[in-house]
């Protein structure tokens, strides 16, 4: 939030010391610069924001240090609009607000793409469990990662689409405008997007044969996207190489070596798995151990559909996905440990693992998808069950919250008797919250089990 109203304010880097670790200062009003002093909750589940201090109203400039203060300011200026005009509580919420529904507009866009493409009724799955608690979790803070997360599914999602209909005489100018947006916002929210963006790239192309790639790319819409999306990155690349914008980091753990990082991260990735659902706070709050189960057996339901997919081109793009989620993180690990410590956080790769999640969808599409009274039993009972998992993982963060965890002392009940409540109270947010679930599984429910699919043998010739 510091970053982002300094940034509004026309402060696109801060004043750095020169020693690696440190923060940098700008100038932001005083209520803002003070959000220091209410963090003292952060990393301690057993205590509520019930010991922070009112948030001031005093806007007046004043030196703040921010950890983000040579970061890309796109993501930042954006967000930031929020806190000009208004002060205190207000401009914080209307931050929060601006960064949620920008990332919502790319996770819509997401299901856009999903249910343009023919035999969609797989893809509609694979992006409902892509969108694990976790992603809504980041959605609703100022952080970047939500946006990098949502465009990055939306840039491989309208690839996909853009190849598919490669032969439409009308190309589908929406399917470039997600591409081109999605792909430039993209590039600018933090420094490993330039890795998301190729990864994306290689996985839609991996899936088509080359005469569907040659159609594509000499397509007016896709050469103006690349265009843009070039650009786009070009700046990206010029703003962290001269902001240096990996200077700012902070050391996680003292200095550990390369392979020892490295081996550690590969022994540790299927524990990331709690983070990629939903691990609250600041890294403080575990999720319930049912929430996780329900997005290991979803994930790994549409893990091996995909991999026994036909035709079998459409595996490579889930293979390398998949490749991605295993090396990428310990590789970009070792490569810093010996200088920094120990710093990745699961979430830091949630965007592959939407993008590999939506890859097992695509993969999966021609898959027959016949509605019997049996099939739709299961489609409404996992719906359920997904709606249980979201509302689960929400009141174990209002419980942490509102009266704290202590330890294996069950405390649901003290609930009601709440040392701090969030606007609107946490039992007014969990009602709306299970409404707009149950709003949107009945949505999901109707959509795959009245839409008409064409039959398995209908397939064109380059589909086979």
């Amino acid at each position: 939030m510091i970053k982002a109203a300094a940034v509004a304010r026309g402060q696109f880097a801060g004043n750095s010391s020169g020693v690696q670790g440190e923060a940098l200062t700008v100038q932001v009003p005083k209520y803002i610069a003070e959000l220091s002093n209410y963090n003292c909750f952060a990393t301690r589940s057993n205590e509520t924001p019930a010991c922070s201090p009112p948030i001031g109203t005093e806007s007046n400039p004043v030196p703040a240090d921010t950890s983000a203060g040579n970061y890309n300011p796109v993501y930042y200026v954006i967000v930031g609009l929020g806190s000009l005009g208004l002060t205190g509580e207000p401009a914080l919420y209307a931050m929060r607000l601006i960064s949620s529904w920008l990332a919502a507009f790319f996770l819509a866009a997401i299901f856009y793409a999903a249910a343009s493409m023919r035999r969609s009724p797989y893809i509609l799955v694979a992006s409902t469990v892509a969108v694990t608690p976790a992603v809504l979790f980041l959605t609703g803070s100022v952080n970047p990662n939500a946006l990098e997360i949502g465009t990055a599914g939306a840039f491989y999602m309208g690839l996909c689409l853009m190849l598919e209909q490669r032969a439409r005489p009308q190309p589908n100018l929406l399917a470039a405008v997600i591409v081109t947006a999605s792909g430039v916002l993209l590039s600018n929210t933090r420094p490993l997007s330039f890795l998301w963006i190729a990864v994306a790239l290689a996985a839609a192309l991996l899936g088509n044969n080359l005469s569907s790639i040659r159609k594509v790319l000499t397509t007016r819409s896709f050469q103006l996207s690349a265009f843009f999306v070039g650009l786009s990155c070009i700046f990206a690349l010029w703003w962290s190489i001269t902001a240096r914008s990996l200077d700012s980091l902070f050391a996680g753990t003292l200095p550990v070596p390369a392979d020892e990082a490295a081996l550690l991260m590969l022994d540790r990735t299927f524990e990331s798995m709690r983070e990629y659902v939903g691990v609250l706070g600041s890294l403080d709050t575990e999720p319930p151990t049912a929430v996780v189960y329900t997005w290991v057996i979803a994930f790994g339901s549409l893990l091996l559909l995909a991999f026994s997919a036909r035709p079998k081109r459409l595996r490579w793009p889930v293979a390398l996905l998949a490749l991605a989620v295993l090396v990428i993180p310990p590789a970009l690990q070792a490569a810093s440990s010996e200088r920094l410590g120990l710093i990745w956080q699961g979430r830091y790769a949630l965007a592959l693992v939407v993008m590999l999640m939506l890859a097992a969808g695509v993969a999966v599409r021609f898959r027959p998808f016949r509605v019997t009274p049996w099939a739709a039993s299961i489609i409404r009972w996992s719906i359920v069950l997904g709606v249980a998992a979201h509302t689960y993982l929400m009141l174990e963060g209002f419980r942490r919250y509102t009266v704290g965890i202590h330890g294996d002392h069950v405390n649901w009940s003290e609930m009601f008797d709440p040392e701090w409540q969030p606007p609107f109270s946490w039992q007014g947010l969990t009602v709306a919250y299970i409404v707009i679930l149950s709003v949107a599984g009945v949505c999901l429910y109707r959509l795959l089990t009245t839409r008409q699919t064409p039959a398995l043998s209908g397939r064109t010739t380059s589909e086979r």
